[in-house]
Order: structure tokens, then sequence, then C-alpha cells
């Protein structure tokens, strides 16, 4: 695999893991999240599949196949963060954080595939 492959693997994945950190550790972000209106078995719940993508996404051995399954949750995590933030007119700086990072995660999906 190629240095921009792991280079935005590692972007998204230390992503996925501090975020995870931040669901299941941070008072303001867990306030955050329940002022989205997302209950909290949600919000622990999305810090599990984070850290377990963000682990698929990290680990050269794990089959492609697998791994795309975990670019796929990530991207409708990222999708749904973007309308949660657009609906509840949170600042605009937040969903042009979570597009680059959209856009970090489809680079390192198509350097997978190449």
């Amino acid at each position: 695999m190629t240095m921009p492959y792991w280079i935005t693997t590692g972007l998204i994945s230390a992503y996925l893991l501090l975020s995870s950190y931040s669901y299941l550790f941070s008072g303001s972000t867990i306030e955050g999240i329940r002022a989205l209106g997302f209950p909290d078995f949600f919000r622990i719940q999305l810090a599990i599949l984070k850290i377990i993508a963000a682990l698929l996404l990290i680990i050269p051995q794990i089959p492609v196949s697998t791994k795309e399954w975990a670019y796929a949750g990530t991207f409708f995590f990222m999708i749904t963060a973007i309308v949660a933030h657009f609906s509840h007119k949170d600042p605009i700086a937040l969903n042009i954080v979570n597009l680059v990072l959209l856009g970090v995660l489809a680079t390192s999906y198509y350097y997978l595939k190449i």
C-alpha cells in the first residue's frame, strides 16, 4: 500500500479513536450529543463502533472486503453527523471539518482500491 493510503488512513483512524474517546469521557461532548437529541446508548454504541472501524482500517492483515464495511460505516456516520449539526444549527465550521474528513476518508478508500 502506498504512502498516501497510510497517511489518510492514519488520519481517519486517529480521528475515529479521538472521537470515540471524547464520546466516552468528555463532558462537553456528551452534553453536545444529548443536545443533538441522541440517547446515551447511541453515543456509547457509536464510540465502540468507531474504535472497531479504526482498528479494521489500520491493521494491514484485515481483508479488503472487511475494510470496505468499515469505510461504509464511517461514511454513514459522517453524513449523519453533518445532517445532525446542520439541523441543530451548529457553527458551519463543524460541518466544514466533517466535509474535509469525508474527503480524507474518500482518499484513503481510493488508495486502498488501487
